[in-house]
């Protein structure tokens, strides 16, 4: 036999043993580092709930809501046998709330912080919130601070104007809470109705407080 494939054979007859007890003892302790790591996000997440925690009880849906503000264009599916076009509720995801103008301070108080399934809906009394698995609530019309499109809330970034923020005050905070919609294409029709209804709450409002200085 050639020296070379002496060498060769030497080589495959060599071939070192798989260590077994070292892979094993690297993945159990990867587990173990994420679990901790898991579990501080977990204890960060309740110290924040914590700290939040003068946040008050959020609104419920009044008994007469009143009628949808936004429309949808008429189609076979949808369309009341009475004609007419039909109440628009936007159907998209809840991407958690704010400090308003500060993206990353995240509420988590309350179940602001959990993100899910969300149908809006919008009257003259104010904005419906359902959040199916999720708590449920509902911004007065006199809560709402405004609404502008933009692209990122703590945790989630998109593309520019791929998120609807709602400003609005509960207690003695100003909250920005952002959504999505199904069809992104509404967020612009959501911007102005919400803009207009905040408005005229406002200048409603500061009418009347003038009428009872006098």
């Amino acid at each position: 036999m050639t020296p070379p494939l002496i060498h060769l054979a030497e080589a495959q007859k060599s071939a070192p043993v798989t260590d077994w007890a070292g892979r094993i003892a690297w993945v159990v302790g990867l587990l173990v580092f994420v679990a901790f790591v898991y579990w501080l996000m977990r204890q960060g997440w309740k110290w924040r709930g914590t700290l939040q925690g003068d946040l008050p009880e959020l609104p419920s849906t009044p008994d007469d809501p009143g009628a949808p503000r936004l429309t949808a264009g008429p189609s076979p599916a949808t369309t009341p046998s009475g004609g007419g076009k039909p109440p628009l509720t936007m159907s998209g995801r809840y991407h958690g709330s704010t400090t308003a103008g500060q993206w990353l301070d995240r509420i988590v108080a309350r179940g602001l912080g959990t993100r899910s399934r969300v149908e809006l809906t919008l009257t003259d009394q104010g904005l419906d919130v359902v959040r199916p698995g999720a708590t449920d609530f509902f911004v007065p019309a006199a809560a709402l601070r405004g609404a502008r499109l933009d692209k990122g809330i703590a945790g989630k970034v998109l593309t520019e104007g791929g998120l609807l923020i709602v400003t609005w005050r509960h207690g003695d905070k100003e909250i920005d809470s952002g959504f999505r919609s199904d069809r992104a294409a509404e967020h612009p029709a959501w911007v102005e109705a919400l803009t207009a209804l905040s408005t005229t709450t406002s200048t409603t409002t500061e009418h009347t407080e003038t009428e009872g200085a006098r």
